[in-house]
């Protein structure tokens, strides 16, 4: 079953970068947006990221219901940080008030996480499996560590094939979900019904593999190749995530 990788196909500059360079830049722009504490500049990564991902050219629609799906976990933050931040009053709803800090605290963490994961669609989500896993070798990465990643990403989408089967068959022995002592059994049974599953279907693949000489090393059919465009282009994007660290340092040092 072939992994969802809706961004890898595509002809923009990103997408011939090598991957190698874009994971380096993913991780100097994403640490730096995370070091940041002021809230003009994080709406200036944001916006930058916004750049960025244009560049890549993706399907918009895709890329909005991957950012609701993972702003509905940041919505946490309006519902707690405005509320509890000690601060200025901003207003109110009755005997509750929230705070200006705690507004600006929330917005703060939203438009960080949305530059950090529009960053990573960007830069990595334009890259195929294949080609993210072969590029940490080039930069020694662990290959235990690499290995791990690889068959995790790669067999995500067994694995939860798998969890609908079980679900399915469950729902045709009229299993209803409610909050129950039989219905958490039925739970804890499915759980490790799947894991035995997945211990079974990984011991096949592993043995598949050893069939067709598998030596503990993911093999490449297309080598990397560093180019002048592509060490241009990285060299921006550090040069980028260094102005946000600098900036930041000044303004906290004239704070």
């Amino acid at each position: 079953m072939d992994v969802d990788q809706p961004f890898a196909s595509g002809d923009s500059a990103l997408h011939r970068l090598d991957p190698r360079v874009k994971i380096l830049a993913a991780a100097a722009l994403s640490l730096a947006i995370a070091a940041l504490t002021d809230l003009s500049l994080a709406a200036f990564a944001l916006a930058a990221a916004v750049c960025l991902l244009c560049l890549a050219r993706p399907c918009a629609r895709r890329v909005v219901m991957r950012l609701l799906f993972a702003n509905a976990f940041v919505a946490a933050a309006w519902l707690f940080l405005p509320w509890t931040t000690p601060g200025r009053v901003a207003g109110g709803l009755g005997p509750v008030t929230f705070t200006r800090e705690g507004l600006s605290a929330a917005a703060l963490i939203t438009m960080k996480c949305n530059a950090i994961l529009i960053t990573l669609i960007a830069l990595l989500a334009t890259s195929g499996l294949a080609e993210l896993a072969h590029a940490p070798q080039r930069l020694h990465v662990p290959q235990k560590l690499l290995m791990i990643f690889f068959f995790c990403v790669r067999y995500l989408s067994v694995i939860r094939a798998e969890y609908l089967r079980l679900s399915d068959a469950m729902k045709v022995r009229a299993f209803v979900p409610r909050a129950g002592l039989g219905a958490y059994k039925m739970y804890a049974n499915m759980l490790g019904t799947l894991v035995v599953r997945a211990h079974d279907r990984a011991g096949r693949i592993h043995q598949a593999m050893l069939c067709r000489g598998f030596d503990g090393r993911l093999r490449a059919l297309r080598h990397l190749r560093l180019r002048a465009g592509d060490i241009a282009a990285g060299s921006v994007m550090g040069a980028f995530a260094a102005l946000l660290l600098v900036l930041q340092w000044t303004i906290t040092a004239q704070s």
